[in-house]
């Protein structure tokens, strides 16, 4: 009998019965639609089909995989289960007596550590904040609107819960304690780590970084009903509960009922799912998985775009058995070692730079508190400086390409909630002239933080006009809104 080997590359895309042309007609809607893709997985009947990175990204790079954290966590919980340590009907609070508000509400101490799995708390939404100094705590203080394990409502603050108690159980954090019985042999980068709480707990329901890699290969192991390599990682009876529709949630549009953690599809898939379209949609009965990283943050829902281009290319050219050879396979081979972060669209260059090059300008009273800026171009570069309430700054930027650089604010969060990183994000910037008296700056921090910011400037005779918008979750904010301004006489 020929031995299981998962992971493994398939000869070709048509070798597993998937059409090159068509990933590269996926390829092609992503780039038509401009998305900001950061890297591709497929994977069918076990076997890599194709892979590939948008520069700067490699398959070596820690990527943030938000959301997709959850589903990790409901692993180290099948995993607590299978020794024997934790119960679904478990109660959590169980688990906090000494620390929690007397009395507490009785649907609170009635929850559940399956409640907590499908997403079926006593809350209608997230119970904390950015600025709630303990996370765990916030759960269990805010007051609940209806029973636990009746309606499913989204909130992160069920697997902030959850993480905590595997951490308590097995004391170490969380992907230490999965790494000997499950990630290391699936050969999970070593490298990964969690953001933590502010609290100090990993923060399992959007903190993770790893690989695209990794991701998939834990998506590839529940697709095989947690069986890997001929070796049963983790029990059957929980990896089939876990993917399995065990709550309805189709309250909400197109939503197909939820697992533990891991979300259910239409064709008797199940996915992980991440904010920015952090994703593996996973097909058992077609053996495929379409895994990817991106930041479509600010773009609609996450995965808008992505998935229906899923739907429309990939989906469809699944075919039971081989395809015949395709000269295209080559030619997708060719695009997946090209691929990079498009920069702002638009013109390198225009008339108005030359007489704004240089120029400062002075601001009105503004949303950012950005008293002045100005810009400087040189070549194939510019710079954007400017004075706001966190001092003098400056942003370099491509003109028709990329430029990767530190953003020039160290007051971010960093490897914990709530404490500032101590040094600035990395980010992608391009700009482009989109008329000829109006620049668009483009940036995209690329950390473990990921977020999106666009500027526009326009100028007309000594005037300037300024727009700022940002799509991130908890920085940024400084760079949102309007401002006016005027030219100042120069030296």
């Amino acid at each position: 009998m020929k031995s299981e080997q998962y992971f493994r590359s398939a000869e070709s895309p048509e070798a597993v019965g998937i059409s090159s042309q068509a990933i590269i007609h996926f390829l092609d809607e992503i780039e038509y639609k401009r998305l900001p893709m950061h890297g591709m997985l497929l994977i069918r009947k076990n076997q890599v089909v194709c892979e590939g990175y948008w520069a700067p990204y490699t398959a070596d790079s820690l990527h943030r995989m938000y959301s997709i954290s959850k589903s990790f966590v409901s692993l180290a919980v099948g995993l607590l289960i299978d020794e024997g340590k934790l119960r679904l009907n478990d109660r959590a609070a169980d688990f906090f007596q000494d620390e929690l508000p007397q009395p507490l509400h009785p649907y609170l101490a009635r929850t559940t550590i399956r409640d907590l799995l499908i997403m079926a708390t006593p809350h209608s939404e997230n119970a904390y904040g950015r600025d709630d100094p303990d996370w765990l705590q916030a759960f269990f203080q805010k007051e609940p609107s209806h029973p636990p394990g009746t309606i499913f409502a989204y909130d992160t603050a069920a697997t902030v819960v959850l993480t905590t108690i595997a951490e308590r159980i097995s004391g170490k954090p969380f992907l230490e304690y999965m790494r000997p019985a499950l990630l290391d042999p699936l050969g999970f980068s070593k490298q990964a780590w969690c953001i933590q709480t502010p609290e100090g707990s990993s923060w399992g329901g959007s903190g993770v970084l790893c690989t695209l890699r990794d991701m998939a290969k834990v998506a590839l192991l529940c697709l095989n009903e947690g069986r890997w390599n001929q070796k049963q990682l983790i029990s059957r009876e929980y990896i089939q509960q876990a993917t399995s529709r065990q709550i309805d949630n189709s309250h909400l549009f197109d939503k197909h009922g939820y697992g533990y953690q891991i979300w259910r599809l239409r064709e008797n898939g199940f996915a992980f799912i991440g904010m920015g379209s952090q994703l593996a949609l996973c097909f058992p009965d077609q053996q495929f998985i379409f895994a990817c990283t991106a930041d479509t943050q600010g773009l609609g829902e996450t995965g808008t775009g992505i998935v229906e281009a899923m739907w429309k290319h990939l989906y469809p050219s699944l075919s039971s058995s081989a395809l015949p050879p395709d000269t295209a396979s080559t030619r997708l081979n060719d695009r997946l070692n090209n691929l990079a972060i498009l920069p702002q669209p638009g013109l390198p260059d225009s008339v108005t730079a030359e007489r704004v090059s240089g120029v400062w300008y002075k601001l009105a009273a503004n949303p950012m508190q950005i008293t002045r800026l100005r810009l400087i171009f040189s070549q194939e570069e510019g710079c954007l400086a400017y004075t706001s309430a966190q001092g003098d700054h400056s942003l370099r930027f491509g003109l028709g390409k990329q430029v990767m650089d530190t953003f020039p604010q160290n007051n971010y969060f960093g490897y914990r909630i709530g404490r500032p990183a101590g040094k600035g994000y990395k980010y992608l910037a391009s700009a482009a002239w989109v008329e000829p008296a109006k620049l668009n700056l483009l940036v995209y921090i690329i950390d473990h933080y990921l977020g999106t910011l666009k500027i526009t400037l326009a100028f007309s005779g000594d005037e300037i006009g300024v727009y700022m918008t940002k799509a991130a979750e908890w920085f940024l904010d400084e760079y949102e809104g309007f401002a006016g301004g005027h030219a100042l006489p120069t030296d």
